[in-house]
């Protein structure tokens, strides 16, 4: 029979477990609350893993191959779409032989890819025509490629060493004229600097006023001032301040006493305070003989 009473064994008979960690667990412990150690377990190792397979795979020429020529359909697939697609290039804006032009300079081979077009380029190459002020390219909905194109306007014809050449306000090159008579309904300038002192040339010609239909061109002279070139041959030397105002004083002559309807070749008014006037040869020699009559008629 078992006794009653439970006795306790022997102190020296029972091993005692110790609840402290050994010390590699410490370390260990330790070593993993440190950042960078638990950044190099969590990321770097994983990483180099990666990274040294990747490599691995990679040495292989033919792996290589594979996953270009992968690459490649893939993005095949996607920029070939029907949705990416541009058919059709529409211009607006333009005349019909700027059109023509600009379709001849893009050259683009439709349909073509959207992914594959540079507007940035095709913007460069039809801002690049001396008739295009700027120019916007989008590509629609649809697929068209839409080009709006702002042309420059003409605002005079400028008589060149080269040629006759149409400019717009700011002096800027449009293109090349054939006749004069073309375009008879702008002015016309020469001389070297015209189209950069245009602005001043347009205002003289808007002040011309009566003698507008009798204006045939305005001469740059020297870079600094304008002459004015009439029919009959008659020329006016307009001064380099204030044009305009000299111009009107001519006017006002004219109106008064019909200085441009006399055999006058020049008006110089140059100088501010005077005005000096040129005869034609046959009109100085008539007023040559006018004075001899008179100084022989005093002498009597």
């Amino acid at each position: 029979m078992r006794p009653l009473i439970l006795r306790r064994p022997a102190a020296d008979t029972v091993a005692r477990r110790d609840p402290a960690p050994s010390r590699l667990a410490y370390r260990l412990h330790r070593l993993w609350l440190t950042p960078l150690f638990r950044s190099t377990v969590r990321v770097g190792l994983p990483g180099f893993a990666l990274a040294f397979g990747g490599g691995l795979w990679l040495s292989d020429a033919g792996n290589r191959d594979a996953l270009t020529a992968g690459i490649e359909g893939l993005r095949t697939q996607i920029t070939e779409r029907p949705q990416f697609m541009v058919g059709l290039l529409a211009i607006e804006g333009a005349s019909p032989a700027l059109a023509d032009a600009i379709r001849g300079a893009l050259r683009l081979d439709l349909p073509v890819s959207s992914f594959a077009l540079d507007l940035a380029a095709l913007r460069a190459a039809v801002e690049a025509f001396d008739a295009v002020r700027s120019a916007e390219i989008a590509v629609a909905p649809g697929g068209v490629l839409t080009v709006r194109v702002t042309e420059r306007t003409p605002a005079a014809v400028w008589r060149a060493p080269e040629g006759l050449f149409l400019i717009d306000a700011t002096g800027h090159r449009i293109a090349a004229v054939a006749s004069r008579a073309l375009r008879a309904d702008l002015p016309l300038v020469a001389g070297e600097g015209a189209p950069a002192a245009l602005a001043e040339a347009l205002a003289i010609e808007a002040a011309a006023g009566p003698l507008a239909p009798r204006l045939l061109a305005l001469v740059r002279v020297g870079e600094r001032r304008w002459d004015a070139i009439l029919d009959r041959g008659q020329r006016i030397l307009l001064p380099e301040a204030n044009p305009v105002a000299a111009l009107e004083r001519v006017i006002v002559l004219d109106s008064a006493e019909g200085l441009l309807s006399r055999d006058v070749t020049q008006v110089d008014l140059r100088l501010p305070h005077r005005a000096t006037v040129r005869l034609s040869p046959e009109a100085a020699e008539t007023m040559r003989a006018r004075r001899a009559a008179r100084a022989e008629r005093a002498s009597l």
